[in-house]
């Protein structure tokens, strides 16, 4: 497709992602979703980027323009617009961000009437919408067939509400040092109301959005800072956002970083233990550390691995039968609570881990050590159907008869190659990818 890409509509705000693109970008996803409206009503939000209200000015006349009445929020997490547009009730939910990128990239994401991203098979629907001027001219509305927008304020109480509900209510955070790095960005203001309503002592850290400085040298991407200040403050544990809230990383209280998939096996285990955990497994991605296919066997628990992607998760979650899942990225979804990666509702999930085990954070997660892994991104000059190229099966069996696991897959924005060898012997693994890279160089470089 030419405008989607794996998660929505992303690129530079005012290039790629222009307001012209956004408007008729809103016109197109109008006309299609109006095929099965019920209410027609469409949910806007966005994160705190400069360039949201270029796109999201853009998209309400989209919308208005084909019909649809819009209901604007404001900046809230991703996960927020996707529960709001289920929770009330409207046709279709829309995402301004850009998540994890710098602020002068921005996106639009998309949600159906039930909160789900959209399938790639209703992407491409609206890609081909967009791109027929005659539908598009012939969709606009005039008189009072025209949309209205209005404005929402306090719908911040439904989210926070939400995400309240899936901290069970025996516990109390009142005995609890929490720091919260939110990233200047979209949940810069339901965290700390969240974590302070339910009684914690928090600390927050760059919760001065300016339309600039969203995941600058803070957040999910680098939490240096927040490693620095839980130790400092002797604090309990410490939880970095990203730009939109979909995303967590944690910090236990010796400082560390907790590794992804750390994150994914002890929470997995722990909703196990609690009876929480329907259909014996996890899912993640192919990135995952085989080390949390060993800790989940242990436990009899099975590791399904999907194509990078929270929306690649979620699919197999639904089709596995299986409520729980993730990327070692920190895009965790608990499908009893929300329909797509939440930080927060993660965030309250790994705090009830901590209190009901009574145990410190770095006791709990350094259970799990990754095994060492290498990854190289490889400069080629052509992209050949990795099935196609010859002796690549037979070097790939070398290697797992050796006892590494490899993953090559290519960039999809870039001519490169990603190149990823894990294996419990690091020496193995260094010597092993010399002779990788000398594979892939002389048959795609």
């Amino acid at each position: 497709m030419k405008l989607f890409g794996t998660d929505g509509v992303r690129g530079k705000a005012g290039e790629k992602l222009s307001a012209n693109t956004a408007m008729r970008l809103a016109m197109a996803a109008g006309i299609y979703f109006r095929e099965s409206s019920t209410t027609n009503k469409i949910l806007v939000g966005k994160d705190t980027r400069k360039s949201g209200y270029m796109i999201e000015t853009a998209i309400v006349a989209g919308l208005t323009a084909v019909g649809y009445n819009v209901l604007q929020i404001g900046p809230m997490p991703t996960p927020a617009v996707a529960f709001l547009t289920e929770n009330m009730r409207c046709d279709a939910g829309i995402m301004i961000s850009a998540s994890h990128n710098p602020f002068y990239d921005n996106g639009i994401k998309f949600f159906d009437a039930n909160g789900d991203k959209l399938q790639e098979s209703i992407e491409a629907e609206i890609e081909k919408i967009y791109f027929d001027d005659e539908l598009i001219a012939n969709a606009q509305q005039t008189m009072e067939k025209i949309g209205a927008n209005k404005r929402i304020d306090d719908v911040i109480g439904r989210y926070i509400v939400q995400i309240k509900n899936s901290f069970p209510k025996r516990y109390t955070l009142k005995n609890l040092r929490v720091v919260l790095d939110v990233a200047n960005g979209a949940c810069y203001k339901v965290a700390p109301t969240i974590f302070s309503e339910l009684g914690a002592d928090v600390i927050v850290l760059n919760d001065e959005p300016n339309g600039s400085n969203i995941n600058q040298n803070c957040g999910a991407l680098h939490p240096e800072m927040l490693a620095d200040e839980v130790k400092r403050l002797r604090a309990d544990i410490g939880f970095a956002f990203d730009g939109d809230a979909d995303r967590l990383v944690v910090v236990d209280e010796s400082g560390s970083i907790v590794h992804g998939d750390a994150l994914l096996g002890t929470l997995a285990v722990f909703l196990n233990e609690q009876k929480m955990l329907k259909g014996g497994g996890v899912v993640s991605t192919v990135m995952s550390n085989a080390v949390l296919d060993d800790y989940l066997g242990k436990h009899k628990l099975k590791l399904f691995r999907a194509n990078v992607g929270d929306k690649y998760v979620l699919e197999m979650m639904k089709n596995e039968g299986i409520n729980f899942g993730g990327e070692q990225s920190g895009h965790v979804i608990f499908g009893d609570f929300a329909k797509t990666g939440d930080g927060l509702v993660t965030a309250m999930q790994v705090t009830a881990m901590l209190l009901n085990k009574g145990k410190k954070a770095s006791e709990i997660f350094n259970e799990i050590k990754p095994y060492p892994q290498i990854l190289l991104n490889l400069k080629i000059t052509e992209k050949k159907p990795l099935d196609k190229i010859a002796g690549l099966e037979e070097l790939k069996q070398e290697l797992i008869k050796d006892g590494i696991r490899p993953l090559f897959r290519y960039s999809g924005t870039e001519n490169l190659i990603r190149l990823l060898l894990e294996g419990k012997n690091q020496a193995k693994l260094e010597k092993r990818m010399m002779e990788v890279e000398k594979f892939f160089t002389k048959v795609l470089a």
